[in-house]
């Protein structure tokens, strides 16, 4: 929790020092901002706590194949909330990814109930952040720096209140390694990427769909599951866990291939912001 607040403060000063020197644009605050905004602020620290309490009851394969929940919720709240439709080998797809999730889930042979319901609620929280993300970067409202900017803003003293009552800050303060150079270093660069990771995932909504930025996301942990299974040292092999782990993945570079193909082509907002260079293949 202690990381999260440090990269809260580095996406604040970072933005803030980008919009003073008119490298970024985003509107000044006024007593609007927080219902522009609302409800990304709470959806967030939701997503933050209940992603750091499922990541430490689950094996790291097992962690990465639930978290594939999220890209059917997302599509369920892009209908809803945003009026999308997508063509049925879009949908095939996703179903794909989530019929090899409960194949996997079903003989994950080091079931943790709660772990269980810490991720599906994290899944529920990440595609809300998603979807309602995607409907206030508008340029015409606050923008994608500003959804970042104020987002952490509000975001930082509810996250440092619960840090504090739970005893993590008291923790971080008193770790011992404050002193060790590369440590630092390390911290620091971790909540230096945690800005970029942020505005990445903005920037890949903003220009494509919250769907495609949650299965973006879901194909970016491949690695992460495989190297789970040799070096983690939680996870237990059974042959239909590990072929639902491949149906999960197949599912998703299926997903990945359509999109790039231009089969799914959300409507893409104009830019009205100056932005950081963005490379167009």
């Amino acid at each position: 929790m202690f990381l999260g607040i440090g990269q809260m403060a580095a996406t604040i000063l970072i933005l803030y020092v980008s919009k003073l020197n008119k490298i970024v644009h985003f509107p000044d605050f006024d007593k609007s901002i927080p219902m522009k905004l609302f409800p990304l602020p709470l959806i967030y620290v939701g997503n933050h706590l209940s992603g750091l309490s499922s990541i430490s009851k689950l094996s790291l394969p097992m962690f990465t194949v639930l978290r594939k929940f999220t890209i059917p919720l997302t599509l369920l709240l892009e209908i809803i909330i945003l009026g999308k439709r997508y063509p049925l080998n879009i949908i095939v797809s996703i179903f794909a990814i989530i019929f090899g999730a409960f194949i996997a889930a079903g003989s994950d042979l080091s079931f943790s109930l709660e772990g269980y319901i810490f991720v599906l609620v994290n899944d529920i929280f990440t595609a809300a952040n998603g979807v309602y993300t995607k409907q206030k970067i508008d340029p015409k409202e606050l923008g994608k720096y500003g959804v970042l900017f104020y987002n952490a803003c509000f975001m930082v003293i509810p996250t440092v209140i619960i840090s504090f009552s739970t005893g993590d800050l008291q923790q971080a303060t008193h770790f011992q390694h404050w002193t060790n150079c590369l440590f630092v270093f390390q911290f620091i660069l971790s909540c230096l990427l945690g800005f970029l990771l942020m505005y990445s995932t903005v920037l890949c909504s903003h220009y494509n769909s919250a769907l495609t930025t949650t299965v973006v996301g879901a194909i970016k942990n491949i690695s992460i599951a495989y190297i789970g299974m040799l070096i983690g040292g939680d996870y237990i092999f059974s042959m239909l866990n590990f072929i639902g782990l491949n149906i999960c993945i197949a599912g998703g570079l299926r997903y990945s291939f359509l999109t790039l193909r231009g089969n799914s082509k959300p409507a893409q907002p104009g830019d009205e912001e100056n932005a950081f260079p963005v490379s167009k293949s």
